[in-house]
């Protein structure tokens, strides 16, 4: 019960094959000029491994790095994970990591982290779907926002971090959905907002349905639209951008993303027991928002996110091509 009540926690303590975790940190610096994807996470299957996978916005560029089982290593109280000689934590990251291409050695830490509200009866970003034992995929949302410390020597160049953005998620299973895509930024000029926005083909037994989990904050108000709650989505796909409409009984709100195709990045995630390319994500994209108070005809906000992720995966990774 503990980790579903806490989903941010290591589920596979118990698992032998066909299974995959990972965890999710993007950290913007304050000048915007970098942006970092740090991806750790374990595959447990016929080719069982564990893995860092590095992402740099700016270079667009993409590393996987591919350790031994015994090199992974958790705890749930309080929570961390450990691989080869880098730690990973919801309140900091020690790395050094190093391949023939890339090293990047520091210490991140983490505060005033916003959480995804919950309880429970709905614990975490997918509420009641984490009391399902046959879910192919999970998903949570561990911080919406956050602000970092520290700094990272890459390729030997010292890059810092003081005053950044953290934004942290996670996903666990068997397999990640038949398709899906993702938004999200938590920078935006006048400090106001965040945006995640999740929306997959989930496959469920006698019939897949589509999920979605969107959270907005705007002056630490936070506003959720998703599957649960009986959101009514509309999405609109022109190549490699998204017009994305959702709205309850009491709100509105509309996402308009902008990217450049060649900026796409491919990296790796889980299909059948194995970790795949699959997957195509920028980090240099932006995104509109604009969320309206329907009861009371109001616009509660309306601002461009920078340094916003992308990502097309599964079936839907062709409309990249």
């Amino acid at each position: 019960m503990n980790v579903i009540l806490d989903p941010n926690l290591y589920h596979g303590e118990n698992k032998k094959d066909n299974f995959f975790e990972g965890w999710y940190f993007k950290m913007v610096t304050k000048d915007r000029k970098h942006t970092l994807a740090i991806i750790p996470g374990i595959s447990l299957s016929k080719d069982s491994h564990s893995f860092i996978q590095v992402l740099q916005g700016e270079k667009n560029s993409f590393n996987y790095f591919r350790y031994p089982t015994f090199k992974f290593s958790y705890s749930n109280s309080p929570f961390s994970i450990n691989i080869d000689q880098s730690s990973f934590s919801l309140k900091r990251l020690l790395l050094n990591i190093r391949n023939e291409k890339l090293k990047i050695i520091g210490a991140l830490y983490f505060d005033n982290i916003i959480p995804w509200k919950d309880s429970t009866l709905n614990p975490g970003s997918m509420g009641f779907y984490n009391y399902l034992n046959f879910m192919e995929c999970y998903s949570q949302v561990c911080a919406l926002d956050g602000n970092i410390q520290g700094v990272l020597t890459i390729n030997d160049e010292l890059i810092d971090f003081h005053g950044g953005k953290v934004y942290i998620e996670k996903n666990w299973g068997k397999s990640f959905p038949l398709s899906w895509l993702w938004i999200q930024s938590n920078y935006f000029n006048d400090k106001r907002a965040t945006v995640t926005c999740s929306v997959g083909e989930i496959p469920f037994p006698l019939k897949s349905f589509r999920g979605f989990l969107i959270g907005v904050t705007v002056d630490d108000i936070f506003f959720k639209f998703t599957t649960m709650n009986r959101s009514h989505l509309d999405i609109k796909l022109n190549n490699n951008d998204i017009t994305l409409q959702v709205k309850n009984k009491n709100f509105k709100l509309s996402l308009k993303t902008k990217s450049t195709k060649d900026n796409f990045i491919l990296c790796h995630g889980p299909k059948d027991g194995k970790m795949i390319p699959y997957v195509k994500e920028t980090l240099t994209g932006t995104v509109q928002i604009e969320l309206l108070d329907l009861k009371n005809d109001k616009l509660i906000y309306s601002g461009e996110g920078y340094n916003t992720g992308i990502e097309y995966g599964g079936n839907l990774i062709n409309s990249l091509e």
